[in-house]
């Protein structure tokens, strides 16, 4: 398939961003001197896909053992399935929620439909702010499981396969 160079500037684009902005004073500027633009064209070209909704929002990657989040839990819920969208919504609010999403259960040994992963600095202010979830969301006889991390090998942001040099897939 053949792209309109708006296409493959839009692709490059947001090759570049899914790799994160460069440690630099000029991200932008230096992000539109690799695409042979300008940093107004990149500027307004991230709004436009801000309109379109295809991006969503920009955000960091903290690494947070190395600020003292280090009781990580992915807790799992059995969630009927006709609430499971209406608790998802409610539970991804809650600030402590840093990751929320529904995936298939896998029966017989797997009957967790609803994820959701909170970071702590202690493993009770984990503990913890699962309670809060349970109590707040009326969950005190929903099956769950807390999954405490025990070692990160590694973090990142997505990584769409789109090429930053539009030269094919990365």
């Amino acid at each position: 398939m053949e792209l309109a160079g708006d296409d493959l500037f839009r692709m490059r684009l947001i090759g570049w961003l899914s790799r994160g902005l460069p440690v630099s004073a000029t991200p932008y500027e230096d992000i539109a001197r690799n695409l042979g633009c300008n940093e107004v064209d990149v500027l307004n070209a991230i709004q436009e896909l801000r309109e379109q909704n295809i991006i969503k929002r920009d955000g960091i990657i903290v690494r947070h053992g190395k600020v003292g989040y280090h009781a990580n839990a992915m807790c799992v819920w059995d969630i009927p399935d006709a609430s499971v969208a209406d608790i998802g919504r409610k539970m991804a609010a809650f600030e402590f929620v840093t990751l929320c999403y529904r995936r298939p259960r896998k029966l017989p040994k797997w009957p967790y439909n609803l994820f959701c992963m909170v970071h702590g600095k202690s493993r009770d202010k984990t503990l913890g702010f699962v309670e809060e979830l349970v109590q707040a969301l009326e969950l005190e006889d929903t099956p769950r499981d807390i999954l405490f991390s025990t070692r990160g090998f590694k973090q990142l942001g997505a990584n769409y396969g789109i090429s930053p040099t539009g030269t094919g897939v990365a």
